[in-house]
């Protein structure tokens, strides 16, 4: 089981369930929200995403239509994204997991927006906008 934490430790969650994958996203919404390159991020069903502590502190912002970053409202600490359009998975901020996740990045997302100072050095798939299962 995964767990992880705010920054300020206001926030604690557990993650049980299974990672659907673990992308690092360069879109501009990602870019700016994380202050980086890119949002390295796990994907994971959500249903076993669970506030153990603090829930009381995640505040949510509508960053685009349909989808809701969720911070704390402390810290300023990203936990997860939810999308309206694909409410059985949640997006997990990788930078919070306590611990080793078990799993490694598997692709670049959004790389058509990559910041023009960024320089992608490994093997992973790039992908020029969101995932696509082949």
């Amino acid at each position: 089981m995964l767990t992880g934490t705010c920054h300020c430790g206001g926030i604690h969650f557990e993650l049980p369930g299974r990672i659907l994958r673990f992308s690092r996203c360069h879109c501009d919404d990602c870019r700016r929200i994380s202050g980086a390159d890119y949002n390295s991020a796990l994907v994971a069903e959500s249903a076993s995403f669970c506030l153990t502590r603090g829930a009381d502190l995640l505040t949510a912002y509508e960053s685009s239509p349909g989808k809701h970053r969720c911070f704390c409202k402390v810290c300023g600490t990203p936990i997860v994204a939810r999308m309206k359009a694909r409410p059985e998975i949640v997006i997990v901020r990788a930078g919070v997991i306590d611990g080793d996740p078990g799993v490694r990045p598997q692709m670049h997302i959004w790389v058509k927006a990559r910041a023009p100072w960024c320089e992608i050095h490994d093997d992973l798939p790039q992908f020029p906008e969101g995932f696509v299962a082949r």
